[in-house]
């Protein structure tokens, strides 16, 4: 059984879809399946996969997002022609439309439906149809949560008999992290106190980040408030946020690192105490997992897919709601049990969560739509 996994589309950053992306390819390569997998990939990217045993990677040149686009759509059928790939995997949204042959395609949200003001105006307009036309070319559809599922079902019709849910994984580097040398280099890198709240992500509308910062500026505890960090790069319409900071008056009270790298991650969350997501709308919401994986408390919306991911191992509460959101930090700041209990709740509910299940499960969507071919 040989199967191609189109990772062009990974971006720079390793976030969201890019860690699905190569973990997945590296939970597969592991498995003992008889799977031969080959992997194309854009050179720059190619780092990634080019050292794991079992997989095969197939380079191309750099290209621009929209390039790429056209590629797939010309040059990646003649790749699977020529390497004899029985299926295609494509996981991120777009599949080549005219390629013969047994496809999968992984749908990570519905955004571009959902919410389509959190994106250009050409970009939700191009990607509303080709999604379309992927959902119902591909002989099966992978989304990484129930509440995807129901989102995918009730916006393009009849795809519900071939979408599978699949939840990702979360690394084993994303552990409690308590070696005092791994710390203090993490604190000095980026200019991390002793104490602060955390939130990991873009710095884009869909976060919710306002509502973040009013319920933080609101906080009134009776005692000293610790930071908060924002950490992640800007995106699409951060404009907003910075006038808040100002008109709030919370230039002095945040911290903002950017994007912290992979590596670095698992010893600022277990550093943090605690973690606050309170995002409008996610398709499964990894650093959720990630946080609860490290140990630490955790509070993050109702909506979407965050309750399937936190379960009773976090705090939810309504993303819109300001005042429930700075209730629910206040008493992760002043009650030192509840922040030991959602911590150790945490940590075996993101046990639940590996990318060799995601590897497993995937591979039996493979094998039901070879064998229906």
């Amino acid at each position: 059984m040989r199967i191609a996994l189109d990772a062009t589309s990974l971006p720079p950053a390793m976030l969201g879809a890019a860690t699905y992306i190569v973990s997945l390819a590296h939970a597969l390569a592991e498995l003992e399946s008889g799977l031969r997998l080959t992997v194309v990939v854009q050179a720059s990217h190619a780092s990634h996969f080019t050292s794991v045993p079992g997989l095969e990677v197939v380079q191309v040149p750099r290209m621009s997002p929209w390039v790429r686009i056209l590629w797939e759509q010309i040059s990646l059928p003649r790749i699977c022609r020529q390497v004899e790939v029985d299926l295609l995997h494509s996981p991120h949204y777009t599949l080549p439309l005219a390629r013969g042959g047994r496809s999968v395609v992984t749908f990570h949200d519905m955004t571009f439906f959902r919410m389509p003001e959190v994106h250009l105006a050409y970009k939700w307009v191009f990607f509303r149809t080709i999604i379309r036309w992927s959902a119902r070319r591909a002989d099966a559809i992978l989304v990484p949560s129930a509440s995807t599922q129901s989102d995918l079902a009730r916006l393009i019709a009849q795809t519900t008999a071939k979408t599978h849910v699949i939840p990702l994984g979360v690394s084993s580097s994303f552990q409690p992290v308590r070696d005092p040398v791994v710390r203090r280099g993490v604190t000095e890198r980026y200019g991390l106190p002793d104490e602060f709240l955390l939130y990991v992500g873009n710095l884009e509308p869909r976060k919710n980040l306002p509502r973040l910062l009013e319920a933080y500026a609101s906080l009134t505890n009776g005692r000293v408030i610790p930071p908060l960090v924002l950490a992640g790069t800007r995106g699409w319409k951060d404009a907003p946020l910075r006038e808040m900071i100002e008109r709030l008056d919370l230039a002095g009270r945040l911290i903002t690192p950017g994007y912290i790298p992979q590596e670095d991650l698992p010893a600022v969350y277990s550093m943090a105490t605690a973690f606050v997501y309170p995002s409008l709308y996610e398709g499964f919401g990894l650093p959720v997992l990630e946080a609860m994986a490290c140990g630490t408390p955790v509070i993050t919306s109702n909506v979407s897919s965050m309750p399937e991911v936190a379960g009773d191992a976090a705090m939810l509460v309504s993303p819109q709601n300001v005042d429930a959101l700075a209730e629910a930090m206040e008493r992760l700041l002043a009650e030192p049990d509840l922040r030991l209990e959602l911590s150790r709740r945490g940590m075996a509910r993101a046990g639940e969560f590996t990318w060799r299940r995601a590897a497993e499960a995937t591979l039996v969507v493979y094998r039901q739509v070879l064998g229906a071919a």
